[in-house]
């Protein structure tokens, strides 16, 4: 348990919110309830192990931030994930509540498990020990299935690996969730062009080969196509992407919209992941309070490419 104050909000709330549930519990020295609550959130805290933050703001000190989440009567507790507001209660609730409340918003232990297992792999990648990255993502798998962030880890690990069957496998799971999350629908475009590669005659062809045909006829989608797959194959994302969007301007439905899913899922998986913990801050806390000044954010090339290409498909597009 920890008192924060509004200096220190963005800190200890917001940013710890980005990893950890963060219980935020409005109370003043002189409420009778929030005596009775206090103590409870504190056990709880502890029971929990860690798997939740909880910190206490005094109401009457703290007026802007009790103003900023609304704060109408006291004791009351205001759920963040993300940086967000995501449930509440007011009053003080008894021990079975609470608990009800809390098992709606905080992993269980095998989930922590998994979180662990996933931030070590991402480390031992970074580090280009993929052998144990694998291990370790398949670890977070058997303690939680359920961890989309170890799934889609694996996969993309396990393809750029050349394990393609591996790869299938461990994401077939994902393919018949509804709706289908863009993560898992952009791997499956990326699985499908190597397959492609290594499975149809064409995808042995040299990229003259492809040439020769689109220069005869422009509309020659299947070679498009395939060459698209074939760049996409040596690593040529911006090569295969022009291919598409070739495609795209002079037939949007072709092959039941092929080209634009691909180049959807290239764009998805070209795309920048946020640090966990870094989100772009505008300067506000998620009540809206001004907490510093904004800063310049300098986009990174890849970051720009990206947009540059989501811009071009949107034109088509429209």
């Amino acid at each position: 348990m920890i008192d924060v104050t509004v200096e220190t909000f963005e800190a200890e709330v917001i940013a710890a919110s980005m990893t950890t549930p963060v219980l935020v519990d409005f109370w003043a020295p002189w409420c009778g309830p929030c005596k009775t609550l206090g103590p409870l959130l504190e056990k709880m805290e502890e029971a929990y192990g860690g798997r939740f933050k909880l910190v206490k703001i005094d109401s009457d000190q703290e007026q802007q931030l009790a103003a900023a989440f609304g704060i109408r009567s006291i004791p009351t507790c205001v759920m963040l994930k993300n940086g967000q507001p995501v449930d509440g209660f007011m009053g003080a609730v008894p021990e079975g509540k609470l608990r009800e409340f809390l098992d709606k918003h905080v992993p269980g232990e095998n989930e922590v498990l998994a979180e662990a297992e996933v931030q070590e792999a991402e480390a031992l990648l970074e580090s280009g020990d993929l052998e144990t990255a694998q291990s370790k993502l398949l670890e977070a798998l058997e303690a939680n299935p359920e961890n989309d962030d170890a799934r889609f880890d694996l996969v993309k690990l396990l393809i750029s690996m050349g394990q393609l069957d591996t790869a299938g496998t461990v994401l077939q799971p994902c393919l018949s969730q509804i709706p289908l999350k863009m993560r898992f629908e952009a791997l499956k475009q990326w699985l499908d062009a190597l397959n492609f590669v290594t499975t149809d005659p064409m995808g042995q062809w040299p990229l003259e080969k492809f040439d020769e045909l689109i220069a005869a006829n422009k509309r020659d989608f299947d070679a498009r196509f395939a060459k698209a797959r074939v760049l996409l194959a040596s690593d040529d994302w911006t090569g295969a992407m022009d291919e598409l969007l070739e495609i795209i301007m002079r037939d949007k439905k072709w092959n039941d919209e092929a080209p634009r899913k691909t180049m959807v899922g290239l764009l998805e998986l070209l795309t920048p992941v946020i640090p966990k913990g870094g989100a772009d801050h505008t300067g506000k806390s998620a009540g809206g309070i001004e907490l510093m000044g904004k800063s310049a954010v300098q986009e990174d090339p890849q970051a720009a490419m990206v947009s540059s290409y989501r811009r071009k498909l949107s034109m088509m597009l429209n």
